[in-house]
């Protein structure tokens, strides 16, 4: 669920910054108490936002050890992402 103004970090995706991406494929709405869900997908909803950022995520350590084998092995990955702001749906 999103609101006008609001911040998101999304998977990345590749658009220019300060670009303008549409969702068209939306689930469901909610307006107070009117609730619509889509069969997959609603017909003629869509969320526009703006694209302020690309980046990468913190470092997250992934390891592997077995114990008496002297199996260690250390990574490391960060997750790209795409910060949006969210204009109007």
């Amino acid at each position: 669920m999103v609101k006008p103004g609001e911040t998101l970090k999304i998977e990345k995706i590749k658009k220019p910054e300060n670009g303008e991406i549409v969702f068209d494929k939306v689930l469901l709405i909610i307006n107070g108490d009117n609730i619509k869900i889509g069969k997959p997908f609603m017909e003629d909803a869509k969320v526009s936002a703006k694209i302020i950022e690309e980046g990468r995520g913190k470092k997250v350590i992934v390891l592997k050890y077995k114990q008496k084998t002297r199996y260690h092995k250390k990574a490391g990955h960060r997750q790209p992402f795409t910060k949006i702001t969210i204009s109007d749906f």
